[in-house]
C-alpha cells in the first residue's frame, strides 16, 4: 500500500515538474518568436545564420529555432561629432580642425554586412577626405571656405557611404583652430582694422558736420537773398557782428570801415548824451 502511494505521488511530481518546463518553453518560444519593431527600428533576421528578411515597424512571427533577431538598426538621423584631426594646408600650417556629420540609415542590410563598425569607418573616411581637401587650400582660402569645403565633403562622403546603406544629409566644420601664433597674428590684425575702421567713421562723421553746418549757412544767404534785404536790416546785422567782435579775447581788432565809422558815430553820441546828464 505504502509503495503505491509513493509511486502515485512520485508520477504527480513528475507530472507537474514536465509540465512546468513545458511551460518555459512556450514562454520562451512565444518571447522568441515573437517580434515586435518600433516605428523608427528596422530588425535584420537570419535564418539559420544566413540573412532572410528586414523587419519593418509592426508585429512578427519568427520561426522557432532556425530564425532570428540579430540587429536592431535605428532609421533616425544620426549626428556624429568627430574628436580634432591635425591637417596640413597647402602653405604647410598644421591646424586641427573636427567636423560633424549627419547621416540616416536607407538600407538596413547593407549597413549591417556592407562595413564592419560603421560609425568607425565613417569616422576614418571623414578624416582621410577632410585632409585630402584641405590639402589643397591655403590657410587664408581654409579660414574663408567653410560652405565649400562642406559641400565638398559630404558629397564624397555620401558617394563613398552609399554601398554601407547610408545616406550623408550634412557635413559641418564646427571648430578650425590655427597654430597659437597664427591666431595672435590673426587677433592684431582684426583689431588694427577695428581701429582704422573707428577712425575712418569719426573722420567721416566730422566731415559730414562739416558739410551740414556749410549747407545751412547758404541756405540761410539763399533765404536772405530771396527776401531782398532792406539797407537797414544789413545795417542791424552788423551792429550785431561788432557786438560780438567786441566780446571777443582777441588783443587785435580789424573792423571794416563803414563800422568803424559807425562805431564812431556811437561813441560820440555817448559823450553827448554823457554831457547833457551832468
Amino acid at each position: 500500500m505504502n509503495a503505491y502511494l509513493l509511486a502515485n505521488n512520485g508520477g504527480a511530481v513528475f507530472g507537474i515538474i514536465a509540465g512546468i518546463i513545458v511551460l518555459i518553453i512556450l514562454i520562451y518560444l512565444g518571447v522568441t518568436c515573437i517580434k515586435i519593431v518600433r516605428q523608427s527600428d528596422a530588425v535584420i533576421v537570419e535564418r539559420l545564420g544566413a540573412y532572410n528578411r528586414t523587419l519593418s515597424h509592426g508585429l512578427h512571427l519568427l520561426t522557432p529555432i532556425i530564425e532570428k533577431a540579430v540587429h536592431t538598426i535605428s532609421l533616425k538621423e544620426r549626428v556624429c561629432d568627430f574628436k580634432p584631426q591635425p591637417v596640413i594646408t597647402k602653405d604647410n600650417v598644421t591646424m586641427q580642425i573636427d567636423t560633424v556629420v549627419y547621416f540616416y540609415v536607407t538600407d538596413p542590410k547593407l549597413f549591417t554586412y556592407g562595413v564592419e563598425r560603421p560609425i568607425s569607418a565613417i569616422e576614418n573616411l571623414t578624416a582621410t577626405t577632410l585632409r585630402n581637401i584641405i590639402g589643397e587650400l591655403e590657410l587664408d582660402q581654409t579660414l574663408t571656405s567653410r560652405d565649400t569645403i562642406n559641400t565638398k565633403m559630404r558629397l564624397i562622403l555620401d558617394e563613398a557611404t552609399d554601398p554601407w546603406g547610408i545616406k550623408v544629409t550634412r557635413v559641418e566644420l564646427k571648430n578650425i583652430l590655427p597654430p597659437r601664433e597664427i591666431q595672435d597674428a590673426m587677433e592684431k590684425q582684426i583689431r588694427a582694422e577695428a581701429e582704422k575702421a573707428k577712425k575712418i567713421a569719426e573722420a567721416e562723421a566730422q566731415a559730414e558736420s562739416i558739410r551740414l553746418v556749410y549747407e545751412a549757412q547758404a541756405r540761410g544767404i539763399e533765404l536772405i537773398n530771396k527776401a531782398n534785404p532792406t539797407k537797414e536790416y544789413v545795417t542791424l546785422e552788423g551792429y550785431k557782428a561788432l557786438e560780438k567782435v567786441a566780446n571777443g579775447q582777441s588783443t587785435k581788432l580789424i573792423i571794416p570801415s563803414e563800422l568803424t565809422n559807425l562805431a564812431s558815430t556811437l561813441a560820440s553820441a555817448s559823450e553827448i548824451v554823457k554831457e547833457n546828464k551832468k
